[in-house]
């Protein structure tokens, strides 16, 4: 395709990227009252490694063994994010995982500040305390105690956090999607032994039309179809652009979770939501988009003056 049309494709693809991930919540949870977790992570990342790796084809010249350290390690703080995210969820509402998950957003500065020792700006500290609002908000009930699906979604946002942080110091000038078939194949790995230690093989459930539709989008969508979008609607959009769409996931997880798993929104949970939402687009974009538009607005009225 032209670079043209690439463009014209970015953002679609980016939006289709976060509804995806959004439905994955309920879809999640629903397959969950089935199939344990990590039999169920081992099955979605081990399809999703096999899909990726077709998909690589002559771009597997470039692989060379340090590959699989560096998938090793991106794989382990992934499938610890993935791992407690889900155990999470089998704990709390769909929409509330959605939103608490995104606080992995705002914590990634602090922990590139204490890896590569670049700092926070303005911008990640105020996302930070509008982040901690919002948790509150949502996660603290009225005796100010957490239960232990949301406390257990917080945590995961540490990993995922520390996951990013760890993608950036192992994949520098190594072909990413590479990468993520190692990173994919690492964390079914991991998955795959964790189920055989620790939880009942479901025979029974796999053998269940009913199961197969949820488990493919899972594995397809949710997993290889989504990261496809995602890392091809990233290169040809801004940054900006690209991370307000991205964080939209938050928002279609409540949506779909409302929707078709009849979650309880209360006021509370959407003013705790929205606080959440603005201190992720403020930490990923730094309200640049706020700041083109004043600029824009500038230069029509100077040219209007003349």
């Amino acid at each position: 395709m032209s670079p043209k049309t690439m463009h014209l494709l970015a953002k679609p693809m980016l939006f289709a990227a976060a509804i995806i991930w959004g439905t994955s919540f309920f879809i999640m949870k629903n397959a969950l009252d089935v199939i344990p977790v990590f039999f169920l992570l081992a099955l979605r990342f081990t399809a999703g490694a096999v899909l990726l790796a077709l998909i690589v084809g002559k771009r597997w010249k470039k692989f060379t063994p340090d590959y699989l350290w560096r998938g090793a390690v991106m794989g382990g703080f992934l499938f610890l994010a993935y791992s407690i995210q889900t155990f999470g969820l089998a704990l709390t509402t769909p929409s509330k995982n959605a939103f608490l998950t995104a606080v992995y957003c705002v914590l990634v500065p602090f922990f590139t500040w204490a890896v590569v020792k670049r700092r926070p700006d303005r911008y990640n500290i105020s996302a930070a305390v509008l982040c901690v609002a919002g948790v509150g908000l949502v996660s603290l009930n009225e005796q100010l105690s957490i239960n232990a699906g949301d406390l257990l979604t917080l945590l995961c946002a540490v990993f995922y956090a520390s996951h990013i942080v760890a993608v950036e110091k192992v994949s520098p000038g190594k072909d990413i999607t590479i990468l993520t078939v190692f990173q994919f194949a690492f964390t079914a790995l991991y998955a795959w032994i964790g189920g055989l230690l620790t939880e009942d093989f479901p025979g029974a459930a796999l053998l269940d039309p009913a199961v197969y539709l949820p488990l493919a989008y899972l594995c397809v969508m949710a997993t290889t179809v989504a990261l496809l979008f995602q890392n091809v609607g990233q290169v040809w959009s801004d940054p900006a652009s690209a991370s307000v769409i991205l964080s939209l996931e938050s928002v279609f997880g409540v949506l779909f979770s409302v929707i078709f798993y009849g979650d309880p929104v209360t006021l509370r949970l959407l003013i705790g939501f929205a606080l959440i939402f603005v201190a992720v687009v403020c930490s990923e974009t730094k309200l640049a988009f706020l700041r083109k538009k004043t600029v824009s607005e500038g230069k029509s009225v100077s040219l209007s003056k003349n």
